[in-house]
Protein backbone atom coordinates (compact mmCIF):
# COMPACT_ATOMS: atom_id res chain seq x y z
CA UNK A 1 0.00 0.00 0.00
CA UNK A 2 3.32 2.51 0.61
CA UNK A 3 4.17 2.58 -2.80
CA UNK A 4 0.34 2.86 -4.36
CA UNK A 5 0.47 6.01 -1.31
CA UNK A 6 3.38 7.25 -2.97
CA UNK A 7 2.28 7.07 -6.60
CA UNK A 8 -1.54 8.29 -6.00
CA UNK A 9 0.10 11.52 -4.46
CA UNK A 10 2.62 12.03 -7.48
CA UNK A 11 0.14 11.53 -10.26
CA UNK A 12 -2.31 13.24 -8.04
CA UNK A 13 0.02 16.79 -7.87
CA UNK A 14 1.40 16.34 -11.55
CA UNK A 15 4.29 17.85 -11.21
CA UNK A 16 7.48 16.70 -9.94
CA UNK A 17 10.21 19.37 -9.39
CA UNK A 18 13.96 18.15 -10.33
CA UNK A 19 16.19 19.81 -8.20
CA UNK A 20 19.56 20.44 -9.41
CA UNK A 21 21.90 23.00 -6.88
CA UNK A 22 25.33 24.07 -6.18
CA UNK A 23 25.66 23.25 -2.59
CA UNK A 24 22.83 21.47 -0.03
CA UNK A 25 21.37 24.61 1.29
CA UNK A 26 20.55 25.77 -2.43
CA UNK A 27 18.73 22.32 -2.73
CA UNK A 28 16.93 22.84 0.55
CA UNK A 29 15.98 26.31 -0.38
CA UNK A 30 14.04 25.53 -4.15
CA UNK A 31 12.81 22.31 -2.57
CA UNK A 32 10.88 24.37 -0.01
CA UNK A 33 9.95 27.31 -2.60
CA UNK A 34 8.87 24.78 -5.05
CA UNK A 35 6.13 22.95 -1.70
CA UNK A 36 4.95 26.54 -1.11
CA UNK A 37 3.97 27.03 -4.55
CA UNK A 38 2.25 23.47 -4.25
CA UNK A 39 4.49 21.04 -6.39
CA UNK A 40 4.44 18.24 -3.56
CA UNK A 41 6.98 15.82 -5.61
CA UNK A 42 10.43 16.82 -4.90
CA UNK A 43 13.69 15.22 -6.82
CA UNK A 44 16.53 15.68 -5.65
CA UNK A 45 19.22 14.61 -7.41
CA UNK A 46 22.45 12.94 -6.72
CA UNK A 47 24.32 15.71 -8.99
CA UNK A 48 23.85 17.66 -6.08
CA UNK A 49 26.43 17.47 -3.20
CA UNK A 50 25.40 15.16 -0.46
CA UNK A 51 22.31 14.58 -1.67
CA UNK A 52 21.49 11.69 0.82
CA UNK A 53 21.77 14.90 3.42
CA UNK A 54 19.13 16.81 1.29
CA UNK A 55 17.09 14.15 1.58
CA UNK A 56 17.39 13.40 4.60
CA UNK A 57 16.92 17.13 5.84
CA UNK A 58 13.53 17.45 3.57
CA UNK A 59 12.14 14.12 4.30
CA UNK A 60 11.97 15.14 8.27
CA UNK A 61 10.63 18.53 7.72
CA UNK A 62 7.83 17.71 5.49
CA UNK A 63 7.31 14.04 7.44
CA UNK A 64 3.95 15.71 9.21
CA UNK A 65 2.90 16.97 5.63
CA UNK A 66 1.61 13.91 4.00
CA UNK A 67 1.27 15.67 0.87
CA UNK A 68 4.85 16.01 -0.09
CA UNK A 69 6.60 13.39 -1.38
CA UNK A 70 10.73 13.26 -1.40
CA UNK A 71 12.47 11.57 -3.59
CA UNK A 72 15.83 11.16 -5.82
CA UNK A 73 17.13 11.64 -8.92
CA UNK A 74 19.60 10.74 -11.18
CA UNK A 75 19.91 7.54 -9.54
CA UNK A 76 22.25 5.34 -12.07
CA UNK A 77 23.04 2.21 -9.89
CA UNK A 78 20.94 -0.11 -6.90
CA UNK A 79 24.24 1.10 -4.05
CA UNK A 80 22.95 4.82 -4.45
CA UNK A 81 19.42 3.52 -5.06
CA UNK A 82 20.00 2.41 -1.49
CA UNK A 83 21.62 5.01 -0.39
CA UNK A 84 18.86 7.31 -1.48
CA UNK A 85 15.88 4.86 0.69
CA UNK A 86 17.98 4.87 3.95
CA UNK A 87 18.25 8.78 3.39
CA UNK A 88 14.25 8.76 3.47
CA UNK A 89 13.50 8.91 -0.35
CA UNK A 90 10.53 7.51 -1.06
CA UNK A 91 10.78 7.38 -5.10
CA UNK A 92 13.69 6.97 -7.12
CA UNK A 93 14.32 8.28 -11.11
CA UNK A 94 17.34 7.47 -13.45
CA UNK A 95 18.17 8.87 -16.34
CA UNK A 96 18.32 5.77 -17.89
CA UNK A 97 16.89 1.52 -16.82
CA UNK A 98 18.79 -0.23 -14.56
CA UNK A 99 17.81 -3.69 -13.71
CA UNK A 100 19.59 -4.29 -10.19
CA UNK A 101 17.66 -0.51 -9.45
CA UNK A 102 14.59 -1.80 -10.64
CA UNK A 103 14.79 -5.02 -8.50
CA UNK A 104 15.92 -3.28 -5.26
CA UNK A 105 13.13 -0.45 -5.31
CA UNK A 106 10.61 -3.66 -5.78
CA UNK A 107 11.85 -5.20 -2.99
CA UNK A 108 11.52 -1.93 -0.42
CA UNK A 109 8.38 -1.29 -2.75
CA UNK A 110 9.48 2.42 -3.64
CA UNK A 111 8.41 3.50 -7.09
CA UNK A 112 11.18 3.41 -9.56
CA UNK A 113 10.92 5.74 -12.79
CA UNK A 114 13.21 5.31 -15.13
CA UNK A 115 14.22 7.03 -18.35
CA UNK A 116 13.26 5.33 -21.56
CA UNK A 117 13.25 6.81 -24.95
CA UNK A 118 11.74 3.97 -26.76
CA UNK A 119 9.57 1.44 -26.82
CA UNK A 120 11.41 -1.45 -26.62
CA UNK A 121 13.22 0.47 -23.22
CA UNK A 122 9.74 1.31 -21.80
CA UNK A 123 8.71 -2.23 -22.67
CA UNK A 124 11.78 -4.10 -20.53
CA UNK A 125 10.75 -1.39 -18.09
CA UNK A 126 7.42 -2.59 -17.84
CA UNK A 127 8.19 -6.24 -17.50
CA UNK A 128 10.88 -5.11 -14.54
CA UNK A 129 7.34 -3.73 -12.46
CA UNK A 130 8.22 -0.13 -13.07
CA UNK A 131 5.06 1.90 -12.69
CA UNK A 132 5.70 4.91 -14.52
CA UNK A 133 8.28 5.27 -17.26
CA UNK A 134 10.46 8.51 -17.29
CA UNK A 135 10.31 9.89 -20.89
CA UNK A 136 13.15 11.33 -21.24
CA UNK A 137 14.92 13.21 -22.65
CA UNK A 138 11.32 14.52 -23.60
CA UNK A 139 12.54 17.53 -25.84
CA UNK A 140 14.24 15.15 -28.28
CA UNK A 141 10.24 13.84 -28.74
CA UNK A 142 7.56 16.28 -27.80
CA UNK A 143 3.88 15.40 -26.57
CA UNK A 144 3.15 14.09 -29.84
CA UNK A 145 5.22 11.18 -29.31
CA UNK A 146 3.28 10.26 -26.08
CA UNK A 147 0.27 9.55 -27.92
CA UNK A 148 2.02 7.56 -30.57
CA UNK A 149 3.47 5.45 -27.35
CA UNK A 150 0.17 5.20 -25.51
CA UNK A 151 -1.72 3.84 -29.18
CA UNK A 152 0.25 -0.16 -28.93
CA UNK A 153 1.01 0.53 -25.02
CA UNK A 154 -2.30 2.18 -23.39
CA UNK A 155 -1.35 0.97 -20.12
CA UNK A 156 1.89 2.68 -19.68
CA UNK A 157 2.35 5.41 -17.43
CA UNK A 158 4.32 8.41 -18.47
CA UNK A 159 6.34 11.25 -17.36
CA UNK A 160 8.13 13.58 -19.69
CA UNK A 161 11.40 15.25 -18.19
CA UNK A 162 13.32 17.63 -20.17
CA UNK A 163 11.72 20.21 -22.28
CA UNK A 164 8.72 20.53 -20.20
CA UNK A 165 7.83 24.18 -19.89
CA UNK A 166 4.73 26.57 -19.20
CA UNK A 167 4.57 26.85 -22.83
CA UNK A 168 3.33 22.93 -23.40
CA UNK A 169 3.20 21.30 -19.86
CA UNK A 170 -0.63 21.49 -20.99
CA UNK A 171 -0.29 19.39 -23.88
CA UNK A 172 2.08 16.93 -22.39
CA UNK A 173 -0.66 16.38 -19.89
CA UNK A 174 -3.55 16.09 -22.70
CA UNK A 175 -1.75 13.75 -24.34
CA UNK A 176 -1.82 11.29 -21.63
CA UNK A 177 1.03 11.74 -19.09
CA UNK A 178 0.67 11.02 -15.61
CA UNK A 179 2.70 13.76 -14.51
CA UNK A 180 5.42 15.97 -15.81
CA UNK A 181 9.18 16.65 -14.29
CA UNK A 182 10.11 19.79 -14.73
CA UNK A 183 13.42 21.13 -13.57
CA UNK A 184 16.04 23.86 -15.32
CA UNK A 185 13.22 26.80 -16.19
CA UNK A 186 11.67 26.25 -12.78
CA UNK A 187 14.85 26.13 -10.85
CA UNK A 188 16.27 28.97 -12.46
CA UNK A 189 15.91 31.65 -10.09
CA UNK A 190 17.69 30.03 -7.46
CA UNK A 191 21.34 31.30 -9.30
CA UNK A 192 19.79 34.82 -8.64
CA UNK A 193 18.40 33.88 -4.89
CA UNK A 194 14.92 34.80 -6.53
CA UNK A 195 13.36 31.78 -4.26
CA UNK A 196 10.13 33.59 -4.41
CA UNK A 197 9.74 33.50 -8.23
CA UNK A 198 10.33 29.85 -8.14
CA UNK A 199 7.19 29.60 -5.78
CA UNK A 200 5.34 31.55 -8.75
CA UNK A 201 6.55 28.98 -11.33
CA UNK A 202 5.34 26.74 -9.27
CA UNK A 203 2.38 27.88 -8.85
CA UNK A 204 1.49 28.50 -12.83
CA UNK A 205 2.57 24.92 -13.77
CA UNK A 206 0.19 23.69 -10.65
CA UNK A 207 -2.28 25.84 -12.73
CA UNK A 208 -1.69 24.34 -16.04
CA UNK A 209 -1.69 20.99 -15.20
CA UNK A 210 -5.17 21.07 -13.56
CA UNK A 211 -6.48 22.88 -16.55
CA UNK A 212 -5.68 20.48 -18.81
CA UNK A 213 -7.20 17.46 -16.79
CA UNK A 214 -10.70 19.49 -16.99
CA UNK A 215 -10.48 20.63 -20.57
Amino acid sequence: MKKLRILSKLAECGVVAVVRADSKEEAVKISEACVEGGIKGIEVTFTVQGADEVIKELASVYKDNGDVVIGAGTVLDATTARIAILAGAEFVVSPAFDEETAKLCNLYQVPYMPGCMTLTEIKRALEAGVDIVKLFPGNAFGPDFVKAVKAPLPQVNIMPTGGVDLNNVEQWIKNGCVAVGVGGNLIAPAKTGEYNKITEYAKQYIAKVQAAREA
